[in-house]
């Protein structure tokens, strides 16, 4: 964007090379009242006199925008290389380029076309109301939620300055994560993170999670894991007609020997991942991380059952409103396929529908849908 005084500069030029041209059209429209021979004397009278200045090899002064146009005007009047003595022919040929250059700036808008002004609101809105989304995460919300097709670079172009939104790293590990994807359909997950209460208290959330579908079956809360309390939520969290095979988990002492028996009458086979390792259990140490990102960075609970509300409002727009880019990007527990039909404008909405946003913890998320206009 041009600055003000800048700005008032190039106004000021326009307006001073538009007056010169309008005098050059007067003088020009009184000339052609006169008759030929008066013309004629006095053009051959005006070539004496630069004959006397060409002789001394004085340089004349720069010509402005005004001249040139003035010049390149006149010249379809009559053959001009005959005529042109203050400059070559070259340079003649150069303004008219340089012209032709400035006419098709003009005419031309390079670049892509920006998207409608409603759009860009919308997208701006998104990121200040979700402050920890990034590019990607508002693209696949207006995607799965609106149906508009926005790419997360043309998402970036219309973000706030002030806010930083990063892309994450990739895993380092590629074998393992190899062997996560060809084993997806079979694997669950779990962990625990440790969370502080206003009042200075520990309690320990147990998050258990699905590979494939990145759905979590169970979170739940406690101030004392013990072995038994964790065989207690996987016998929750694992139906009894499951199609799972593994189970990974770290080798906390919570997770003993007695209870990885238990787990093996589950029909599961336990997998623990190796000491200081946690990209191991990238994905279920991806949604610890996700899960203090989006929640518990921004809430002090206060009890343990607030904790325990909290989560449970955080996982359920977790597993029904949340695009994951891993799913294509797609919802764990995605909504019917004809609710969310994909628009027949890339960037626009039907007239006769608007956007509803939900909060989520107060305000700390939004979802959003289509809603049928109020007549």
């Amino acid at each position: 964007m041009l600055s003000v005084p800048r700005l008032l500069h190039h106004l000021m030029q326009l307006v001073c090379t538009l007056l010169a041209l309008l005098g050059n059209t007067a003088r020009f429209l009184r000339l052609c009242l006169r008759s030929p021979a008066a013309l004629a004397a006095e053009n051959l009278f005006l070539r004496k006199q630069l004959a006397l200045y060409q002789e001394r090899h004085i340089k004349p002064q720069r010509a402005t925008d005004a001249t040139r146009l003035t010049l390149v005007w006149l010249a379809r009047c009559f053959d001009w290389r005959h005529a042109l003595v203050i400059v070559r022919p070259a340079t003649w040929i150069r303004w008219h380029r340089q012209g032709f250059r400035l006419f098709w700036r003009w005419k031309s808008t390079p670049g892509r076309p920006p998207i409608p002004l409603d759009l860009q609101v919308l997208i701006r809105r998104m990121a200040c109301e979700n402050p920890t989304w990034g590019e990607e995460r508002i693209a696949n919300e207006l995607l799965l939620k609106l149906g508009l097709r926005v790419s997360p670079r043309t998402v970036r172009k219309y973000l706030p300055k002030h806010l930083g939104h990063g892309r994450g790293k990739h895993a380092p590990s590629q074998r393992w994560r190899t062997f996560v994807r060809n084993h997806a359909q079979a694997i669950i997950a779990c962990d625990f993170c440790l969370v502080v209460t206003a009042t200075f208290r520990l309690l320990y959330v147990l998050v258990i999670t699905e590979h494939a579908s990145r759905r979590i079956l169970r979170t739940n809360v406690t101030s004392h894991p013990t072995a038994a309390w964790t065989m207690q939520q996987l016998r929750e969290a694992i139906p009894t007609d499951h199609t799972y095979r593994f189970l990974i988990h770290d080798r906390d002492a919570i997770f003993s020997r007695d209870l990885d028996q238990r787990v093996r009458h589950l029909g599961l086979r336990v997998l623990k991942t190796p000491p200081q390792s946690p990209q191991a259990n990238a994905l279920c140490e991806r949604l610890l991380g996700t899960l203090r990102r989006e929640c518990l960075d921004f809430l002090i609970p206060l009890t343990e059952h607030h904790l325990r509300r909290l989560l449970h409002e955080w996982v359920r727009h977790y597993n029904a409103g949340r695009p994951h880019m891993a799913l294509g990007p797609g919802i764990p527990q995605p909504p019917p396929p004809s609710s969310v039909p994909l628009q027949a404008h890339r960037h626009r909405l039907p007239t006769h529908l608007h956007v509803v946003a939900r909060s989520i913890l107060g305000s700390l998320h939004h979802e959003y849908r289509l809603e049928v206009k109020v007549a």
